[in-house]
């Protein structure tokens, strides 16, 4: 799934009001599993001045950047950290995890050739999933329309329960960077 459609299914999902810590932790939870793409894509980018071409063709798929996308993208490392804020008894900490977790979830079953090591450090076994949230050669198309389709539903849930509050506002914003895309591409064509 597109990334800000993680942030949405984490909110949705442990987002409550008059809880801010547990609304960051839900929503921050989502990023994080993207969160090192994004910073390894713009320091190549605009740091190393490479194209988008050879970062996401070369250096996506590179031995480095997979190591790095391991680590945060591990069932294994999110669940010891749900567990211990479990033990700790901190919301927020469990929120962070959950909210990661389901992250992972989606991305495990949405991943084709661009998967990733899902059970690192215990295994480097990578599944590769008939179905892509993007690559039309593994039904992106539809599975594009499901996300935006979840997404507004979920976004309705979310209004509902923040009413117009500033959560609403960051939840908006959200919103609007996941359907922009498909908004500005319907718009050219």
């Amino acid at each position: 799934m597109n990334t800000p459609a993680h942030l949405i299914f984490g909110a949705a999902i442990f987002a409550r009001p008059n809880k801010p810590k547990v609304n960051a932790a839900a929503i921050i939870g989502g990023l994080f599993p993207d969160f090192s793409l994004y910073f390894l894509v713009f320091w190549s980018r605009f740091v190393s001045q490479n194209d988008f071409r050879y970062i996401f063709d070369v250096q996506y798929f590179s031995t480095a950047w997979q190591a790095v996308f391991a680590v945060d993208n591990s069932f294994v490392l999110w669940g010891l950290v749900l567990a211990l804020g479990l033990w700790m008894r901190r919301d927020w900490i469990w929120v962070l995890a959950g909210s990661a977790l389901i992250h992972l979830v989606f991305d495990f079953l949405l991943h084709n050739d661009d998967a990733r090591r899902h059970f690192w450090p215990i295994s480097d076994w990578v599944f590769v999933s008939p179905f892509s949230y993007w690559d039309s050669n593994h039904h992106g198309g539809l599975i594009g329309l499901l996300e935006l389709g979840v997404v507004f539903v979920m976004m309705v849930f979310l209004f509902r329960r923040f009413k117009w509050s500033w959560m609403s506002v960051v939840f908006g914003l959200v919103a609007l960077a996941e359907f922009a895309p498909a908004i500005m591409f319907r718009a050219m064509q």
